[in-house]
């Protein structure tokens, strides 16, 4: 699947091309490390993989990465998994975070906005204050270089403080969103035994406030390890029994004490969706996590103190670390806590106009269903400043390439990005000085040699192959929590090709450098030895009106056959009658091919996600091959366990 005909959606002028970041580096990498002067993004990216050792080293000068022990060498051991990087040397996250302040004491650090949208700022000043008055509270609490510091905490500045006075101590963050049950925090949090808490009484979503004291009070019986909790009273009540306030502990005028750790120190703890099991608790390095997201938000994002950065998000998702890590190239991040689409659909372009985003993120489900509710944000909001749209969380299709296109501006970025909570960041997307084609993420990360493998381990190009890495990036995780083997880890991304990452997608590398995603490869639809992409489905399918929400799902059946349903939440009013089937039918076969038409069409309640909005198909497949609900799914990790009991049922009716 290539489109190597087509004309760019968007192409960077050269006065933009001039004044991107990644385009300063390169000129300055040829002067100082031998780069390629000649030949863009390309080339550069070449180089960067092929002297991998050089590339880091340069992304460490250019941002004046400090070390407080120097590095003999940039990578020690090259082998997956375990790759040392910078050994021997030692630094603090959170104090390149915190540089700002030096030069722009006064100016915004944090932008909070809730439902009301009304924007409130936090200055680099008293976002320094906060955390050097938090961090020695840490400390008189016992807290120690290694200890977990977890909060159950919607996305606002407290969030971000008690994340930075973790790491100032050298402790190591995790935390869930307070909309994910007792249960789902418990399956992670239990894994590593925090011994302080933060968490809120409870908080607003959708215009409704969502009291979580008595699920705070589970939290506390059931991790032990605790020593400490702080409340924060977000909803205005008063501190349970033996809480400290949040108040008492960042009242001080205390500058922050920085421990310097070593570069492969843990920094934060997130964890996969575990939708079959227990989530995997991955670890991530202080000093992995600083230069990966320097390179992503600096270079990629072309980020700087003259930016906002606005992601939606929540906490229990990593595009919330990521989002924090804006902090580090000076850019002042947007933190909204509240529904996506409260009053109205269109409530993200709002706060994005209201806080003049510069950089604006959401999900490419978002962005359809702007799309389908008929929201104009080019006519409805100011969005001049917004220079990027970028998406995650599941391949943007084109026709919403086309709607941001159409909508927004016709001169606007898109930047569609794949990564992972795995790695914290991006394997593709964006990239400020290359053209954009409708349905492709622009290119590799610099440093990510990034291929489209076939099952031989040969690369392929212009064909679709598994997503594989081929050398070590900063934040591939330094382990898992509860793996003393490291069994877990190595089966997670290292059994397929021994000493090569693979990560579980099915991705085209185009003849120009672009790359297409397909959707997971774990649940990979096999139709007569042909690979299909579930995405590809649900881009045709869901551009009908009537079409709410799709999920397709392909399961060998015992005799060698192979039944492919296709699953559909109806939009209100519609009826799946014989011309809807027609057309849905007719739509599959002519936009991918008659193979892609599935066995039966079925009408669902809803389609079932992770607690960060991915929808379930490895689980549904296993419901639908007969095992039990308890064993195919950890329902923890489900948005609405209900809907599974549908597909269920209709495993125990089929024959």
């Amino acid at each position: 699947m290539t489109s190597a005909n087509l004309k760019p959606l968007w192409q960077p002028d050269a006065d933009r091309i001039a004044r991107a970041q990644i385009t300063r580096f390169q000129a300055w990498a040829a002067e100082h490390h031998g780069a390629p002067a000649e030949g863009g993004y390309p080339a550069l990216h070449r180089w960067s993989v092929d002297e991998l050792d050089t590339f880091w080293k340069a992304v460490t000068e250019w941002f004046d990465v400090r070390f407080s022990t120097p590095y003999a060498r940039v990578l020690g051991s090259r082998t997956m998994p375990g790759a040392e990087w910078f050994p021997g040397a030692t630094l603090n996250y959170a104090e390149h975070a915190l540089r700002a302040s030096a030069t722009r004491a006064d100016e915004p650090a944090l932008v909070a906005v809730d439902e009301t949208q009304e924007p409130r700022p936090v200055t680099w000043s008293e976002l320094r204050r906060q955390v050097g008055s938090l961090a020695a509270e840490l400390r008189a609490l016992g807290v120690r270089p290694g200890d977990r510091v977890s909060g159950y905490l919607p996305n606002i500045p407290q969030a971000v403080v008690a994340l930075l006075a973790t790491a100032a101590v050298g402790g190591v963050w995790t935390s869930c969103a307070p909309d994910f049950g007792a249960r789902s925090v418990l399956d992670r949090f239990q894994q590593v035994e925090p011994v302080v808490l933060f968490t809120v009484d409870g908080y607003r979503y959708g215009g409704k406030e969502h009291d979580r004291r008595e699920i705070v009070a589970e939290l506390r019986r059931e991790l032990p390890t605790l020593r400490a909790v702080v409340h924060i009273p977000l909803l205005g009540t008063e501190a349970p029994e033996g809480a400290l306030e949040w108040s008492s502990l960042t009242s001080a005028d205390a500058e922050p004490v920085f421990e310097q750790v070593l570069f492969d120190h843990p920094l934060w703890v997130l964890y996969s969706s575990g939708t079959t099991g227990l989530p995997k608790a991955i670890v991530q390095s202080q000093g992995g996590i600083l230069i990966e997201h320097l390179k992503q938000l600096g270079l990629h994002c072309d980020l700087s103190a003259q930016d906002r950065f606005f992601w939606y998000t929540s906490t229990g998702w990593m595009m919330w670390n990521f989002l924090v890590s804006g902090l580090l190239t000076g850019t002042t991040i947007v933190l909204y806590d509240g529904s996506p689409g409260y009053p109205d659909t269109g409530a993200q372009w709002r706060i994005a106009e209201r806080t003049g985003a510069t950089l604006y993120g959401t999900s490419a489900a978002y962005v359809m269903a702007c799309r389908k509710a008929g929201v104009h944000p080019g006519r409805d909001f100011d969005l001049s400043r917004v220079q990027c749209v970028a998406t995650t969380g599941s391949p943007l299709p084109p026709d919403g390439f086309g709607w941001l296109h159409e909508e927004v501006r016709d001169d606007l970025w898109i930047a569609s990005v794949s990564g992972g909570t795995d790695v914290c960041s991006c394997f593709a997307g964006a990239v400020p000085t290359l053209p954009v084609y409708i349905g492709e993420l622009q290119a590799p990360g610099l440093g990510t040699d990034l291929q489209a493998w076939d099952p031989s381990g040969k690369p392929v190009i212009d064909e679709v192959g598994e997503l594989v890495v081929t050398n070590p990036m900063p934040s591939m995780p330094i382990r898992f929590w509860n793996d003393p083997d490291g069994s877990r880890y190595h089966d997670s991304y290292f059994d397929m090709y021994p000493g090569v990452w693979r990560h579980g997608d099915w991705i085209t590398v185009t003849s120009r450098g672009s790359v297409i995603i397909h959707g997971r490869s774990d649940s990979t639809l096999n139709r007569q030895g042909v690979r299909m992409g579930s995405a590809d489905i649900y881009e045709a399918v869901e551009r009908l009106p009537e079409i709410k929400e799709s999920l397709v799902i392909g399961i060998e059946q015992p005799d060698g056959g192979y039944w492919m349903p296709l699953f559909v939440q109806l939009s209100p009013g519609a009826a799946l009658d014989e011309s809807l089937l027609n057309r849905i039918k007719q739509t599959i076969r002519e936009q991918l091919s008659p193979r892609h038409v599935p066995d039966e069409i079925i009408e669902v309640p809803g389609v079932p996600h992770t607690l960060t909005g991915k929808r379930i198909e490895v689980p549904v497949k296993r419901l639908l091959q007969g095992t039990p609900l308890e064993k195919a799914v950890n329902p923890g990790s489900i948005d609405n366990l209900e809907l599974l009991h549908f597909y269920e049922e209709l495993a125990r009716k089929r024959p």
